[in-house]
């Protein structure tokens, strides 16, 4: 279980480091080209072992360097940069726990939810919003 404390933390985090990408795009398959969802979220900072805590807490998603790109006007080398990921369900179950707490990307954490509605996630656990608001509410 999830400390209220820390999915409190990982949504700061997350509404100062993130991003999350909600898209229809075209894709061909072998059957022909179609709209298809991409959604995913990311946080990017330097930091590594914030990214690696973020990963091991919430249980889902990826922990990989970013390649960096070109140097510092100075000629300096840009620091290493880490990004944390998680697409479709994984990003559902992730926004349902940022929810909350979240305030800059709470209309994108809003569509992702809305996009899925009431779905399994994590565990076969079944996660109904208007239970969870109140559930919130209530302590």
């Amino acid at each position: 279980m999830i400390s209220e404390t820390d999915i409190a933390y990982i949504a700061g985090l997350f509404d100062g480091e993130g991003s999350i990408d909600f898209k229809k795009r075209k894709e061909k398959k072998r059957n022909g080209t179609y709209d298809c969802w991409r959604i995913s979220m990311e946080i990017s900072m330097t930091d590594e072992s914030v990214l690696r805590w973020v990963h091991e807490v919430l249980g889902c998603g990826t922990v990989i360097k970013k390649p960096r790109k070109g140097l510092r006007k100075d000629g300096t080398k840009y620091l290493m940069q880490w990004k944390w990921r998680c697409t479709f369900r994984d990003a559902y179950y992730v926004c349902r726990l940022l929810w909350p707490y979240s305030h800059t990307k709470l209309p994108k954490i809003q569509k992702v939810i809305d996009h899925y509605g009431d779905i399994k996630v994590m565990n076969g656990n079944v996660i109904d919003l208007e239970s969870y608001k109140l559930w919130m509410s209530a302590e």
